[in-house]
């Protein structure tokens, strides 16, 4: 009897330490959860505002899991207009980039390379562009050595890349008008050379645009500028570039040699402008006197608009809106 309360108490004594242990583990794991709720507050303070998400792909499955932000957020979705999953990602990957980001991914998964690390562009749900620096690398792999998970970031850059992108653009734009401005225009003869190896430049200045611009003054001037560019580029479409060189001189490269097509080009030209233009309630007559200079894969820039600015001068000796060829 005795040897059995001693047994008994034993057990109490034992089911004591255990209850509390137990409990200091509760008391270390609510610790532990609110170590790492803090630490998750701090994460978020920090990449709040930053347009940068962590996120984590569980590889077999194709399962994401984002861990600052909902997912699709970026895009405009919510969690259940779009499924947290590698299909939905390459889904919205602009078409243009679909084909090279995934085989970058692919290539990292398979072992080619060290880390996946790309800057592409996302359809939005609105219909826009955005741009993203997505990188990542394999964190764990199973027993078999295939890779199981990966984690990265995703940067949203959309407003850096449109600034970017705006600099390039203001680097090869005529201030003015829009159109192509000397520097660019040059590039664009080169590539033509290297495309179709002939081609013609057409040098257009206009006629007594002087006259209109000292009468009514530099704004007016400039509104009539913009407005010749503009039925440049309605009538030439794409089919060929036109640039701004400065004042009222205006260039064209025509992707063809033929002279007769070139012809038909430029009577079209003339025929555009022969009625008057309107432009800020004022009807003004402008012409257009325009060289047009043939050229070969060997000449360059300068030669063949030098040719161009010749035929265009022997125009308004004799009597200014009509062209010529060089020689």
């Amino acid at each position: 009897m005795d040897s059995l309360k001693v047994e008994i108490a034993q057990l109490k004594l034992m089911l004591s330490a255990v209850e509390q242990e137990n409990r200091l583990l509760k008391t270390d794991n609510t610790e532990l959860r609110q170590q790492k709720l803090v630490l998750e507050e701090k994460l978020n303070a920090a990449l709040d505002g930053t347009g940068l998400c962590l996120w984590e792909q569980h590889i077999p499955s194709g399962n994401l899991t984002m861990f600052n932000m909902e997912w699709g957020s970026l895009l405009g979705y919510t969690i259940d207009e779009l499924a947290a999953h590698i299909d939905s990602w390459k889904g919205n990957l602009h078409p243009e980039d679909r084909s090279w980001v995934i085989q970058n991914f692919d290539d990292h998964v398979s072992g080619k390379t060290d880390s996946y690390q790309v800057t592409h562009r996302m359809l939005h749900k609105d219909g826009s562009v955005s741009w993203v620096s997505d990188r990542g690398r394999v964190i764990e792999f199973d027993d078999n050595g295939q890779p199981l998970r990966i984690m990265g970031t995703h940067i949203d850059i959309t407003q850096e890349k449109r600034y970017e992108l705006g600099l390039a653009e203001l680097a090869n734009k005529d201030p003015l008008t829009g159109l192509l401005n000397r520097k660019a225009l040059i590039e664009a003869f080169e590539l033509s050379k290297q495309l179709t190896s002939t081609g013609a430049l057409l040098f257009i200045d206009l006629d007594d645009f002087k006259a209109n611009n000292d009468h009514y003054g530099h704004k007016f001037g400039d509104s009539v500028l913009i407005a010749i560019a503009n039925k440049l580029t309605l009538y030439l479409q794409e089919t060929a570039d036109i640039a701004r060189l400065g004042g009222d001189e205006f260039v064209v490269l025509y992707p063809a040699e033929d002279r007769a097509l070139l012809t038909e080009v430029a009577t079209e030209l003339l025929r555009l402008f022969a009625a008057p233009l309107e432009v800020e309630g004022r009807r003004i007559s402008i012409g257009l006197s325009i060289g047009i200079a043939v050229y070969q894969t060997d000449e360059q820039f300068s030669t063949v608009c030098e040719h161009a600015d010749t035929a265009m001068y022997q125009v308004k000796r004799q009597g200014k809106n009509c062209f010529q060829f060089f020689p």
